[in-house]
């Protein structure tokens, strides 16, 4: 069955025999249950490889191989198990594809959507359970910058989420007044009227909603357990 447990097993046997046939052909190549990408040197030997192998696959093994996922590129484009790769002046890398990159922003922004009504100690708990597994995955590759990045948005989000939930003037007073603000400046910044997403990244919210406030309420930061990650 697709996505069982026994599924990738019974790939693995079955595609054994695609192994021997590329290790015998001389080929570079890499794969993983049914998902395989083989190496060579120029976009013609590649569709050249793509149709013998095609056919290897439907005549030999009486397998369907899917058009739609079956391509001829650059390993710097294309990617492989949510990774791509990346070069810079020391060789090759490994890197979370930009599909990958585009979708965990996604999930991040559904979980931080301002109008969900939860509490943050649920949301930062979503967070966490989410980012843990994704970081724990991607570590493997060159994302640091990525992750630093989406640190400073999730953060922004965060602020415009509890800058949603305070809604009245004297709550927002209160709160920016318990967070370090006085009471006219409280008062001054509470009666702003920018949009949330405009207010989650002014000066004034920054400084009193800090990197180290939302962490202290429970928010984790992913750049540090990136490196905690990666240093193990």
């Amino acid at each position: 069955p697709q996505g069982g447990p026994l599924s990738p097993l019974l790939a693995n046997i079955y595609l054994n025999e695609l192994d021997k046939e590329l290790t015998r052909r001389g080929h570079h190549f890499v794969r993983y249950a049914d998902d395989c990408n083989i190496y060579v040197k120029s976009q013609r030997a590649g569709e050249r490889v793509m149709r013998s192998i095609t056919q290897f696959l439907e005549k030999r093994l009486k397998v369907k191989v899917n058009p739609d996922k079956t391509k001829v590129g650059s390993p710097l484009r294309l990617k492989f198990l949510g990774f791509s790769l990346g070069v810079d002046h020391n060789g090759a890398y490994a890197r979370p594809a930009k599909q990958s990159q585009q979708r965990v922003k996604k999930a991040l922004r559904l979980l931080t959507k301002r109008n969900r009504g939860i509490s943050l100690t649920r949301m930062f708990e979503e967070i966490q359970r989410k980012m843990c597994g994704w970081l724990q995955y991607y570590s493997i590759g060159k994302l640091t910058d990525f992750i630093q990045r989406l640190d400073k948005w999730l953060r922004a989000r965060i602020r415009q989420y509890i800058w949603k939930q305070w809604k009245k003037l004297k709550t927002k007073v209160t709160n920016l007044q318990k967070l370090g603000l006085s009471q006219r400046d409280a008062y001054v910044f509470a009666s702003t009227r920018k949009g949330y997403w405009r207010t989650a990244h002014s000066k004034t919210l920054n400084y009193s909603l800090t990197n180290r406030k939302l962490e202290q309420l429970g928010l984790m930061n992913m750049s540090k357990t990136l490196q905690s990650i990666q240093c193990d």
